[in-house]
């Protein structure tokens, strides 16, 4: 997992060009007015999906993986916390390759908290538990870019 401040993310150029686009999209664009839904960055290379959420106690929630994106988590307004889990043993049986994800529980080996102005990267294959319930608003609107690996 990588975390950060968004005023950092262009330090991260140069590893995949899919996640170029996507810093170059998240660099240039206010997150905030985009609609809420999918829109559309790079075919099926990048984009990105706006969603409200609740948090819940990290005890009410499953780590998911991805095969075939890395995740770019941003929170626009609202906190959550973010785990990162062991990879080595993690199981999915219900993956589905149509999604791209899979659900299961493993070990917490990293955690952060995600606010307005910082961003996650999840890279595929690494079980992380998004929305995490930190303090009592559990309110959440994010910006999850999918890139692909």
């Amino acid at each position: 997992m990588i975390y950060d401040t968004i005023e950092n993310a262009r330090l991260y150029r140069g590893m995949n060009p899919h996640l170029d686009t996507a810093i170059d999209f998240m660099l240039s664009h206010d997150l905030a007015a985009l609609p809420l839904g999918r829109t559309e960055i790079d075919g099926s290379n990048v984009f990105l999906n706006k969603m409200e959420a609740e948090t819940l106690p990290a005890d009410q929630k499953l780590f998911e993986m991805h095969r075939v994106y890395m995740d770019i988590q941003i929170d626009v307004q609202g906190s959550e916390a973010i785990e990162t889990g062991e990879s080595r043993g993690f199981s999915c049986p219900d993956f589905s390759v149509e999604k791209d994800v899979g659900f299961g529980d493993c070990k917490t080996v990293a955690s952060c908290v995600l606010t307005p102005g910082s961003f996650t990267v999840c890279m595929a294959g690494e079980p992380h538990k998004p929305g995490i319930l930190v303090g009592e608003n559990s309110h959440l609107v994010k910006c999850v870019l999918k890139v692909r690996a």
